[in-house]
């Protein structure tokens, strides 16, 4: 098998205050990431649902997101924020928890499908989690995407547990990078 293509993307920050200027790109990139979903009638992750996401995300304190261009076209995002200390809701799966509470909430990491395979997520997980002054990250993988967990742990996470944090949601995989005794690459 032969190593991804890497694409010359323009890869742009954005924070709290673009939020909105960018709203629409997040929703059309998540409307075509998604597009087989929506036609088999998943309705967790129908455009008027994950919009609602986009916008508490968005709004919060250290909102943080990275979109890819190729050329003028948005080929995919990573977002998130930190979370808010004293709440990393993560660390009940774990015991003992590590010390270190700061901790980035990695929301968000979606390619569009014509862009896939061409190590453009492991660019935008880079630009987004690769300075960030929190010690820690954690995200939740849907646990029927097996594929998914197994890239996230090259990159140095390590499932910590499993939850379903809406009713309607699918039960999803707790993983944590940065902490003691597993590396991060």
């Amino acid at each position: 098998m032969e190593p991804p293509v890497i694409a010359p993307y323009t890869l742009t920050h954005y924070g709290p205050d673009q939020a909105a200027g960018i709203r629409q790109i997040l929703l059309d990139v998540h409307a075509d990431a998604y597009s087989d979903a929506a036609e088999a009638g998943d309705r967790f992750h129908d455009q008027e649902r994950f919009a609602w996401f986009v916008d508490h995300w968005s709004a919060l304190p250290g909102f943080a997101c990275v979109i890819a261009y190729d050329g003028e076209e948005p080929a995919g995002y990573a977002y998130g924020a930190p979370a808010v200390d004293g709440r990393e809701w993560w660390r009940t799966h774990l015991s003992p928890a590590p010390e270190q509470t700061a901790t980035f909430s990695l929301s968000e990491l979606m390619v569009r499908p014509k862009w896939r395979k061409t190590g453009l997520a492991d660019q935008l997980h880079t630009a987004l989690v690769g300075q960030r002054p929190e010690p820690l990250t954690v995200l939740l993988v849907d646990t029927t995407h097996p594929r998914v967990q197994a890239l996230y742990e090259t990159w140095g996470y390590r499932k910590v547990g499993e939850q379903q944090p809406f009713a309607d949601s699918p039960l999803y995989a707790v993983m944590v990078r940065g902490l003691p005794g597993v590396q991060s690459t």
